[in-house]
């Protein structure tokens, strides 16, 4: 089946082609989507255009370039200690990569870098979108894949 790309504002290409598993991580296929809102309560969510949501719980490191070669602030939405993400309010993705190991990875256009490492005791972070897709990153360092079309597997994988 063919996919349609969609031009979104500025030079951007948007496919609705979903997410896409690896042997060891899923690509989230959000390339291109402008984090549009930003929400904190005890979590810290970022609304990217108008259809997926990555909600993060456990604290997560945000720095600008690789994680290894600068040094990151480490974001704690627990305890509202996030103002660091606040630059990422209009960023695009870049690259937002699922592990199964539990972890996320998500690059912006803006050189920033968040990383989100599996929690053993919470759920680290979660992502939804359309087609009934939701990631999520599971105590013990698994990732649970679902999908309304039935696409994805079923939790864990």
């Amino acid at each position: 089946m063919a996919v349609e790309p969609q031009i979104g504002q500025g030079s951007s290409v948007i496919t609705e082609q979903g997410p896409v598993e690896h042997e060891d991580r899923w690509i989230l296929n959000l390339r291109g989507l402008p984090v549009t809102r930003i929400l904190v309560d005890s979590r810290l969510t970022l609304v990217l255009g108008s259809a997926w949501e990555i909600t993060l719980e456990a604290p997560v490191h945000l720095s600008y370039g690789s994680i290894l070669a600068n040094p990151p602030s480490v974001l704690n939405p627990e305890t509202q200690d996030v103002a660091a993400a606040l630059p990422l309010f209009g960023a695009e993705i870049l690259s937002a990569v699922a592990f199964k190991s539990g972890a996320l990875r998500l690059v912006f256009n803006t050189g920033m870098h968040l990383n989100s490492l599996a929690d053993p005791p919470f759920e680290a972070w979660r992502a939804a979108g359309p087609g009934g897709w939701r990631f999520v990153s599971l105590p013990g360092s698994e990732l649970a894949v679902r999908s309304s079309a039935g696409a994805g597997k079923p939790s864990p994988v």
